[in-house]
């Protein structure tokens, strides 16, 4: 997390990043006077926890700190001070809260390339908060507000809804066009005016749309296309950011550092942590607690703050948690006591799981029909809870069919698989002179099409090779020094 700002007494701006501390500027510091900054202080805890936590990584922190800082330097209200958060999650987003608070997820800081880039994103929110869009988007919020879970509790008396709904992601009020268009041209002047180069935002812009087209042809993360819905792109948006952007020259007109970028990006922990486990392939694996469990093919999966959630096939989706058995308590009557609503006690059966002592039942609420499974570890109990339409066509066997071989894939990890278990990074790599897109793209531990994913994360368009010499980035499980 970074607070930054040019009013900051006893702080120099250097570009530095050696210079520059991480996470040292408090909240103190935001202006007293500012009407916008209670709405934002509200916020920020429930978005940082919704969204996984802070981000900490010295080196990504004082890149972001860098270019804030130049930033707020030919803003149009240099006394503001912004307070950028880095979320700890692979969902590639950047959004902003009245007060100055500023996010960018590590999804998003993967996928740019350069620190004019980098700088568009940041441009781009400030102009949000210095037009008082964010005012506007707060006053569009009703029952979805940002502090609102979208599963809040499925241990409760409105579980079958809510189990239905896990798949739903948190979401903002949108902002209209308009808005973004104001957004864009702001940002594009603070970005020159900067000294980065000003086409830096229709470069991301178009990276974005790649990404998108990428994502829509597989199935993985869900809730990624959370950026798009509220940051469009679309061909009239990238022309008109272009067309800003030539009021500073020809592309190349000023800073993008892609080297600076990419070397303060080295090491970035890609898609999920290892603390809260990590989907790989078809798997959710969670070395901590030595389980993993995995979805049958064409089923997505993302791991979400409180649970981890699978989608598919059609409207059906599948909540994984987990809960302490309280003592002295068996399971028939743990799953009896009373955290399901609509439970048909008649159905609930004792079993076995790979071993592991096993309880499954049925519930039932308005439309939707659910199937339980409840498997005990020591004093731990893992749960799965699938739902679906009970009256679609052969809705109640497919139901039942995927949550079977979802819970029946739940085991233990062997040790050798524990050790095993690491998370992905970004690393930065120099292109040999034998390199080519195949070689390089063959490095990557993704799932997927390795090249397209490969071009897409490396800004490449169609036809463009990098260079001996260039850095690209490269995802895998290595774990690298510095």
């Amino acid at each position: 997390m970074v607070l930054m700002g040019v009013a900051l007494a006893g702080c120099m701006i250097t570009d530095s990043m050696e210079d520059i501390g991480s996470g040292t500027y408090t909240s103190a510091l935001m202006r007293a006077d500012d009407p916008q900054r209670e709405i934002g202080e509200k916020e920020h805890p429930v978005v940082v926890a919704k969204y996984g936590g802070e981000y900490s990584n010295a080196k990504v922190e004082a890149l972001l700190a860098v270019i804030l800082g130049r930033l707020v330097s030919v803003s149009e209200d240099k006394s503001r001070i912004y307070k950028a958060t880095i979320l700890d999650t692979p969902k590639v987003n950047a959004f902003a809260l009245p007060g100055g608070y500023i996010y960018v997820t590590r999804g998003l800081l993967a996928l740019a390339n350069d620190t004019a880039e980098l700088a568009a994103v940041l441009a781009h929110e400030m102009a949000h908060v210095a037009a008082n869009h964010a005012i506007m988007r707060k006053e569009q919020e009703t029952s979805n507000s940002v502090g609102d879970e979208v599963v809040s509790n499925v241990l409760g008396k409105n579980v079958a809804t809510q189990v239905a709904l896990a798949a739903n992601r948190l979401r903002l009020a949108e902002f209209s066009k308009e808005q973004e268009l104001q957004a864009d041209a702001l940002g594009i002047r603070m970005l020159g005016s900067a000294g980065f180069d000003a086409h830096g935002a229709a470069r991301f812009l178009e990276t974005m749309q790649a990404y998108h087209s990428l994502e829509s042809r597989r199935s993985g993360r869900l809730g990624d296309e959370a950026f798009m819905s509220s940051h469009p792109t679309t061909p009239e948006r990238i022309s008109l950011a272009r067309k800003h952007a030539r009021f500073f020259g020809a592309p190349g007109t000023g800073e993008a550092d892609r080297k600076r970028y990419l070397k303060g990006i080295d090491g970035l922990l890609f898609g999920d942590s290892a603390e809260e486990g990590f989907v790989r392939d078809n798997r959710f694996i969670h070395a901590g607690l030595g389980i993993s469990f995995s979805v049958p093919p064409g089923v997505r999966i993302e791991n979400q703050t409180t649970a981890v959630v699978a989608n598919g096939p059609h409207d059906i989706a599948t909540r994984f948690d987990a809960a302490i058995l309280p003592i002295g308590q068996s399971l028939v009557g743990y799953m009896k006591s009373g955290w399901v609503n609509g439970l048909d006690e008649a159905t609930v059966r004792e079993t076995t799981i790979n071993g592991y002592p096993a309880v499954r039942a049925k519930a039932y609420g308005g439309k939707w029909e659910f199937y339980i499974h409840a498997i005990q570890l020591e004093r731990q109990v893992y749960r799965f809870i699938t739902a679906g339409d009970r009256g679609a066509i052969n809705g109640q066997a497919q139901t039942q069919l995927t949550a079977e071989m979802i819970a029946n894939s739940f085991r233990r990890l062997s040790e050798s698989e524990q050790k095993s278990a690491t998370p992905l990074r970004i690393h930065s790599v120099q292109v040999g002179p034998g390199d080519t897109l195949g070689t390089l793209s063959a490095r990557m531990r993704v799932n997927g099409d390795s090249l397209q994913i490969f071009r897409v994360y490396n800004g490449l368009s169609p036809g463009e090779l990098p260079q001996p010499g260039d850095l690209v980035k490269i995802i895998d499980t290595e774990e690298r020094p510095g």
